[in-house]
């Protein structure tokens, strides 16, 4: 016979499985009506495919992409710390030198559009309270002002109206004045259309020990530029433009010069991101046996740029450069035709991949552009910063620079000047 503690015990466990079993059971659904508590439906718009429309891009940028960059933007997605990726990080910064025409080994891409590269080589080799001196031509040189004044330097600004240019005596005054560790020079601002003289910048710089740091966005692979005989100490672009790949990806290059600079600092950089002692290593640019994992690159940007740079390569700078000034002054022949007055007065001076336009007198500039978009589906922009008002932009850069493309673009203009209001005083 059971004993009478055993068999009491034996009850009170009997009691508590249902217990616990209703206990479970209030809690799996207090859990599942947590769980369907959703209040935010799906978004109607997902149920749909995606849609863009087919566009002719002959803006300032981006520009239209061609298929082949395309296709390798589409390519299977590997690990960005893989092998392979590491061996076509290796090519981009082969083609990136060949772009830029320079040997330095301190050359990569920047994971993201170009003002994070404008933002890299400030915040590295600028520190807090360190005089900086900007040339202020057109809207980039107000964002580096701005740029530098947020991370602390003391700002100087060389100021011309958009269209300006600034003469080598002109800089050197500053730059005996103001002694900068860095001076900004946009080499093309795509805000005015204008294209900035180099030759013998860099050398002032380096006489007044200051390190030059040259904007090439817009004008990469479309003008001539010469990182190394000119003495451009930290250079750098964006993607979109000439190179013709999607945006997000930003190619840069820094100077032996600039990396004494860059890596004997007293303060860290302001941005763990955009901090070269890591980006240097994550290029294999620092000498290490190991690359370490920093940030996750974009790596279908990366295949796409690694492809513009091929086409580049295998076009040659030189016909690039020819070939854009060739389509440019089919281009301004046609507008002088259409009786349109070109912003940029010198030939010289303009910039084979944006062309700038006196807006027409009597047009409201929006009412052409938007006119244009309707009825030919073509993108032309107003101006930008300090050039608003003052200017239409045209782009024909890379994959759209041919003669077909700017033909479209003088019957659409000719075509939006026949049908848009035009006032009468």
């Amino acid at each position: 016979m059971m004993p009478r503690t055993l068999l009491s015990r034996c009850a009170r466990l009997t009691q508590q499985v249902p217990l616990e079993t209703a206990a479970r059971s209030r809690s799996k659904h207090c859990v599942q009506r947590r769980i369907s508590s959703v209040s935010i439906p799906p978004p109607a718009c997902m149920s749909r495919p995606l849609e863009a429309p087919l566009r002719y891009l002959f803006g300032p940028g981006p520009s239209n992409v061609p298929p082949r960059v395309l296709a390798a933007g589409g390519r299977p997605i590997i690990g960005h710390m893989h092998s392979e990726m590491f061996e076509i990080m290796n090519e981009i910064k082969q083609g990136i030198q060949y772009a830029f025409q320079t040997n330095n080994n301190m050359t990569l891409a920047m994971s993201g559009s170009g003002h994070t590269a404008m933002e890299c080589a400030i915040f590295n080799t600028v520190e807090p309270g360190e005089s900086v001196l900007v040339a202020v031509n057109g809207i980039w040189g107000e964002r580096v002002a701005e740029i530098a004044e947020r991370m602390g330097a003391k700002v100087h600004t060389l100021v011309k109206t958009p269209g300006g240019h600034f003469t080598n005596a002109e800089i050197e005054q500053a730059l005996a004045k103001h002694k900068p560790v860095l001076f900004f020079l946009t080499h093309g601002e795509s805000s005015a259309g204008l294209v900035h003289p180099m030759d013998g910048v860099g050398d002032l710089c380096h006489k007044h020990n200051c390190l030059l740091l040259v904007d090439s966005v817009a004008s990469l692979g479309a003008a001539p530029l010469l990182m190394d005989e000119q003495n451009i100490d930290i250079l750098y672009t964006g993607s979109q433009k000439a190179l013709n790949a999607p945006p997000g990806t930003a190619p840069i290059s820094f100077s032996e010069r600039a990396c004494q600079k860059m890596f004997n600092r007293k303060t860290k950089p302001v941005s763990y991101l955009l901090d070269m002692s890591y980006l240097s290593n994550y290029w294999g640019n620092d000498g290490q046996p190991n690359r370490i994992y920093h940030h996750t690159g974009p790596v279908s940007g990366f295949f796409a740029l690694r492809e513009s740079l091929a086409i580049l390569a295998e076009t040659g700078l030189e016909n690039s450069w020819r070939h854009h000034k060739e389509v440019a002054e089919y281009l301004w022949k046609g507008l002088e035709d259409l009786g349109l007055k070109l912003f940029i007065k010198d030939k010289d001076l303009r910039l084979p991949s944006v062309t700038t336009i006196a807006i027409p007198e009597g047009y409201n500039w929006r009412e052409l552009l938007a006119y244009i978009m309707k009825h030919h589906q073509m993108e032309f922009t107003g101006g930008l910063g300090p050039s608003v008002g003052m200017v239409l932009r045209i782009g024909l850069m890379g994959y759209n620079c041919n003669k077909a493309n700017a033909a479209m673009v003088l019957t659409a203009l000719e075509d939006a000047l026949k049908h848009c209001p035009k006032s009468k005083a």
